[in-house]
C-alpha cells in the first residue's frame, strides 16, 4: 500500500546560522491523521524546524511543499501581540474578518473563548503569560486548520486548561505536530514521534511513551557502529604508517576515506552535552520547617465583597519533605506559598517557621533577571571573575559551561537568551547559594527533557525542603511526597503522594478508608528519605551514565584479554625474558578481575533498572 500523500513536507531542507548548519538535507512530511511530537535537546533546532514548516522562516536550501488548499496554523513558543486591540479582535483576525461586524465570526470567537475561559473584551497588553498563550491557541484553532503546529502549548497553563487542550486535540482530524516538555501531555496525545538529533530527523510510528526505549536502542546501535569505526580507523592508520609515502598517488582514495571516517567520528563526539546541575545544602535548622494553623486569606473583589483565597488551612512540613502545589491559574497558589514562607501575613491563623532557614526562590516570571546585564554579571554582580559554588571557587565561564552556555555567551546581555536559557541561568544562580529550603515556581517551563531529568535527580538528592509549584504532572509524580491542591473559593486540601495519587483521591478512586482520613493537620505524613531514588522510579543520572558506559568498557577489557591470551599462547614468548611472561600473566589476571567486577556492576544496575521500570509500569 502506497504511503499517504503528505499535507506538508520538507525536502533536503537546510538552515544555517553562521558557518555550521543547524540541519542540512533534512526531509520529512506530515499526513492527515498524524499526531506527532517533535523531540530533541534545547538548541537542536526544534522551534526553527517548526517555523520553517509554518512558512514563517525561509530555508537556506531545499524546498517546502504544501498541498493546494491545505490550511496551516502555527502557535509560536512566545506569541507576539500587536499593541492595542482586544482578545476577540486578535482571535477574529485569524479568520480574516471583523469581530464587531460579522455575526457568524462573533459567534465562533465567543464560543472558543468561552471554552478557554478567556474574556473577549480583555486588552492584549494586560494578558498574563498563560492568558496570552490561550489567546494565541484560540486564534490557531478557530480556523479549523488541516495542519496544526504547536510549540510548547502547555507552558504557563494550569491543569484544567491543559486537560481541555488534550481533549480538543484528541478530536483533531488533521495533521498535528507538537513540541512539549510535558511527558504526560505527549503520552496521552501522540501516536508518532519525530526525533531531531544532530541535524537528522528520525521517525517512530508509536507514541512518545515508547521514545526512551527506542532512542536508547538507536544510541546503542550507533555506539556499536562507532566501536567498529574506531577499529577500522586503527587498521587504516597502521596501513598509512607502513605505506602511504611510497604509494601516495595510487592510494589517495583510501586516504580520503580515512578522513571521512575521522569526520564521522568528530560528528559523533560533538553531540550536545548535558547540563551539570548540583545544589548546595546549608547546614543547621530543626526538624520542623513550616507549621501553618488555620490560615485564611481574602481580597476585595472590586464589587464591595471579598474573594476567598485560602480558608482555614493547616499543615506541618518537616525537613526533607518535597511538597507539590497545584491549582488553576488565579486560584491563589503564589499567595499560599508567600504565606508559608513568611513573606505575606495571613488574615487569620498563624505560620511558624523553623530555625535558621536559608531559603532560595525560583521566579517563573524571571523578574529577578535584569535583561540588560550580562550573564557574567548576573552570576557575579559585585565584580570579579569567580563565584563560590558548594564551597569551591569556580570561574564564571566554567560554571556557565556546566549549564550548557557557550563561552561567548558570558558577555552577552540576558535579553538575548531564549526562555529555556533564562531558566537555566536562574537555576545556575539558585544552585550556587547554600540553602535548606528551595521554592520553585514553574521551573520546568522551556527546559528540554534531559535537563528536566537531571534537575529531578538533583532535587531528589537534596537534603533540604522543597516547595514546588508546577503543572507538570510527570515531574510532580516523580518527585514530591505530597500535593497541596488550591482548588479555588478558599478550598485547599492536602494529599499524600504525587499527582496520580491526588487525581485518584479527588476522583474518588482511592479506597474509602484512605479517602476518609485526609486530616488538615498531618504530622504523620510519610517522608521518603532524601537520596532514595525510588521516588523517581528510574535510575539516577550518575547510575544511568555508568550503566550506559559499562558494555563498551567490558568489550575493551575482553579485547585486551584476547590479545594477552594470544601472546601467552605463542611458544616463542617463553624463549625470551621470563619477566615478560610473568608480567603478561599478571596483566591477564588483573583484566579478568576487572571484567568480573564490571559484569557484576552491570548486572546490579540492570536489575535495578528493570525493577524500577516494573514499578512504574501500569498495573
Amino acid at each position: 500500500m502506497a504511503p499517504p500523500v503528505p499535507l506538508l513536507a520538507l525536502h533536503e531542507a537546510k538552515v544555517a546560522f553562521g558557518p555550521r548548519p543547524l540541519f542540512d538535507s533534512l526531509s520529512m512530511g506530515l499526513s492527515r491523521g498524524d499526531r506527532a511530537c517533535l523531540v530533541g535537546r534545547n538548541g537542536s533546532g526544534k522551534s526553527t524546524l517548526l517555523r520553517v514548516l509554518a512558512g514563517v522562516q525561509e530555508l537556506d536550501g531545499g524546498s517546502r511543499f504544501v498541498q493546494p488548499g491545505v490550511t496551516v496554523a502555527y502557535l509560536p513558543q512566545d506569541p507576539h501581540f500587536e499593541p492595542g486591540g482586544t482578545v476577540a479582535d486578535h482571535v477574529a483576525a485569524g479568520l480574516g474578518a471583523d469581530h464587531d461586524q460579522d455575526p457568524t465570526t462573533r459567534h465562533q470567537v465567543d464560543a472558543i473563548l468561552a471554552r478557554l475561559n478567556l474574556g473577549g473584551d480583555r486588552q492584549l497588553a494586560e494578558l498574563s503569560g498563560g492568558e496570552g498563550r490561550r489567546c494565541a491557541l484560540a486564534r490557531a484553532l478557530i480556523i479549523e486548520p488541516d495542519v496544526l503546529l504547536l510549540d510548547e502549548p502547555t507552558n504557563h497553563l494550569d491543569l484544567p486548561t491543559i486537560e481541555w487542550i488534550e481533549d480538543e486535540l484528541a478530536r483533531f482530524k488533521g495533521a498535528l505536530l507538537v513540541i512539549s516538555h510535558d511527558r504526560t501531555f505527549l503520552n496521552n496525545l501522540t501516536r508518532n514521534t519525530l526525533w531531531l538529533d544532530r541535524g537528522r530527523i528520525q521517525r517512530l510510528d508509536k507514541s512518545f511513551a515508547h521514545f526512551e526505549d527506542w532512542s536508547q536502542e538507536l544510541l546503542d546501535r550507533e555506539a556499536q557502529e562507532q566501536h567498529r569505526l574506531d577499529r577500522q580507523i586503527h587498521r587504516e592508520e597502521k596501513w598509512l604508517l607502513r605505506g602511504v609515502t611510497a604509494r601516495r598517488k595510487r592510494n589517495e582514495g583510501r586516504l580520503a576515506r580515512l578522513q571521512d571516517l575521522r569526520a564521522k567520528r568528530r560528528d559523533w563526539l560533538s553531540a550536545p552535552g548535558t547540563a551539570k546541575l548540583a545544589v548546595d545544602t546549608a547546614q543547621g535548622g530543626g526538624d520542623l520547617v513550616i507549621e501553618a494553623k488555620e490560615i485564611s486569606k481574602s481580597y476585595a473583589n472590586g464589587t464591595g465583597g471579598e474573594k476567598k483565597i485560602i480558608e482555614s488551612f493547616s499543615t506541618r512540613i518537616k525537613r526533607g519533605e518535597r511538597i507539590g502545589i497545584l491549582g488553576p491559574n488565579g486560584a491563589g497558589k503564589s499567595t499560599l506559598v508567600k504565606m508559608l514562607i513568611g513573606k505575606l501575613a495571613p488574615d487569620s491563623g498563624s505560620v511558624k517557621l523553623g530555625t535558621n532557614l536559608k531559603p532560595v526562590y525560583f521566579d517563573q516570571r524571571r523578574e529577578s533577571l535584569d535583561p540588560d546585564t550580562t550573564l557574567w554579571r548576573a552570576l557575579a554582580p559585585d565584580g570579579g571573575d569567580s563565584i563560590m559554588v558548594q564551597g569551591v571557587q569556580r570561574h564564571v565561564v566554567a560554571y556557565l559551561r556546566d549549564f550548557l552556555f557557550d563561552d561567548g555567551q558570558a558577555r552577552q546581555p540576558v535579553r538575548t537568551l531564549s526562555g529555556g536559557e533564562k531558566n537555566r541561568l536562574l537555576l545556575s544562580r539558585l544552585f550556587a547559594n547554600p540553602s535548606n529550603l528551595i521554592v520553585l515556581d514553574e521551573p520546568t517551563n522551556d527546559l528540554d527533557m534531559e535537563t528536566l531529568d537531571l534537575l529531578l535527580d538533583v532535587l531528589d538528592s537534596y537534603k533540604g525542603t522543597l516547595l514546588l509549584v508546577s503543572h507538570d504532572r510527570d515531574f510532580l509524580d516523580r518527585l514530591v511526597t505530597s500535593i497541596i491542591a488550591v482548588e479555588g473559593d478558599g478550598e485547599v486540601q492536602e494529599y499524600v503522594g504525587g499527582y496520580s495519587d491526588y487525581l485518584a483521591r479527588r476522583n474518588g478512586k482511592a479506597s474509602k478508608s484512605a479517602a476518609d482520613k485526609p486530616p488538615k493537620l498531618q504530622p504523620q505524613r510519610q517522608v521518603k528519605p532524601a537520596g532514595n531514588k525510588s521516588t523517581s522510579r528510574k535510575l539516577s543520572y550518575k547510575d544511568q551514565r555508568e550503566l550506559d558506559s559499562l558494555p563498551q568498557r567490558m568489550e575493551e577489557i575482553s579485547a585486551r584479554m584476547a590479545e594477552l591470551e594470544t601472546s601467552l599462547a605463542d611458544p616463542k614468548l617463553y624463549e625470551g625474558d621470563p619477566k615478560r611472561v610473568f608480567g603478561l600473566a599478571a596483566e591477564l589476571e588483573t583484566a579478568r578481575s576487572e571484567l568480573s567486577t564490571a559484569e557484576e556492576r552491570w548486572l546490579e544496575l540492570e536489575e535495578q533498572r528493570e525493577a524500577l521500570s516494573a514499578d512504574r509500569a501500569p498495573r
